[in-house]
């Protein structure tokens, strides 16, 4: 139901417009919100209005009122006085409260919904009527995932829900405790280069605000709803392949995945295969943090010996020498395209290799062997 702090808020705006004091209660008669001090000990007067048969009453000169929410009694509202102006007040505040509580009782159905849809866990028939009761049409629609580094805090999943609070047509809910997923309405997004400027957007919001890291996947467009599952499994695996090849981006796209795609589907014993084709017996141990950084802004700047010297601050024949080296060691030379683009591979192949040796090591820790 609805936080105290709200409650509290619509009481405080009531009491500023209206000049009549309230206090809302639990149907067990325990103080949830109120604009004055109480002196007096309620418990017992709203039990026992809760357990009569009257909607409103007056006791002691004060207003009592019933709050039912779906039949059932939520709350008890006094208006602290008996004059007829109270009463009307106390009737209005009686009407906003009931509203903002169904209200917040559809929106939170309407995640819940969401929540099972994202999971595959309804069947279609089942999908689209209970859709057709919340009022959810199909539309286009995106997946995001909104990964925290280490464990999630309540504000991340706050700050996403006021980014996107405007629209009915968004919606934002959880499954796990490291992330937050937006299932986003993208009939207005066109391109593929504004969904990437959302996914940045929120990536910025989160860290300038929440002060935390967060890395965002997204899968691809889905029209039907029995179809927002597949864009959430490839957000998911657009996060963990961006994990493995990707580490310095913040955002990954399913559709972007380039050749890690492949590689992640790699069986080991095919990756090491390929690395005994290109290597030999043995991987050669040459990856020191300068030799790894020089091959990286090597590959970065396309191959190009003057710009990468430049950026690393090297005269240009120190380069090349340690290229030589390189290609001593490895056998290959990476100046040239087919050598280069056969090492790129072999690198992103050893990378795959150590994340699944990393999950199958946690997993045995997870298992207790």
């Amino acid at each position: 139901m609805l936080s105290n702090h709200k409650l509290q808020v619509t009481l405080g705006e009531i009491k500023e417009i209206s000049r009549i004091d309230l206090a809302l209660f639990n149907d067990k008669g325990k103080l949830l919100a109120a604009t004055y001090d109480l002196e007096v000990d309620m418990e017992e007067s709203i039990r026992l209005f809760a357990d009569s048969m009257a909607e409103s009453q007056m006791l002691a000169g004060r207003h009592f009122f019933k709050i039912l929410i779906e039949h059932e009694l939520e709350y008890i509202l006094l208006a602290q006085s008996s004059s007829e102006e109270a009463y009307m007040i106390g009737r209005l505040a009686v009407c906003q409260i009931r509203n903002m509580v169904s209200a917040y009782q559809e929106q939170f159905d309407r995640n819940s919904f969401m929540q099972n849809v994202v999971l595959g866990n309804m069947l279609v028939v089942d999908m689209y009527n209970k859709a057709k009761k919340l009022h959810i049409d199909t539309s286009e629609r995106v997946v995001f995932i909104i990964e925290v580094s280490g464990k999630k805090d309540g504000i991340v999943m706050e700050l996403v829900k006021n980014f996107f609070a405007s629209s009915i047509l968004d919606f934002v809910t959880e499954v796990d405790e490291k992330s937050v997923i937006l299932i986003k309405d993208v009939r207005d997004i066109a391109t593929e280069e504004e969904l990437a400027g959302l996914a940045k957007m929120i990536v910025d919001n989160i860290q300038m605000e929440a002060m935390v890291k967060v890395r965002v996947g997204y899968g691809g467009r889905v029209g039907l709803l029995q179809e927002i599952t597949r864009s959430y499994q490839e957000a998911k695996m657009a996060l963990e392949v961006g994990s493995i090849f990707y580490v310095e981006d913040s955002t990954v796209s399913y559709s972007n995945l380039g050749i890690g795609r492949l590689i992640y589907q790699l069986p080991v014993s095919l990756c090491e295969m390929f690395l005994k084709e290109v290597f030999g017996e043995k991987v050669p141990d040459i990856f020191d943090e300068e030799t790894t950084i020089t091959i990286h802004r090597f590959f970065d700047n396309n191959l190009n010996i003057s710009e990468t010297a430049r950026q690393l601050y090297i005269h240009r024949n120190t380069l090349v020498y340690r290229l030589e080296r390189i290609e001593k060691i490895l056998g290959l030379d990476i100046r040239t395209f087919e050598d280069a683009m056969l090492f790129k591979i072999a690198l992103m192949v050893m990378a795959h290799m150590n994340y699944q040796k990393g999950s199958g090591e946690g997993q045995m820790e997870e298992n207790g062997e």
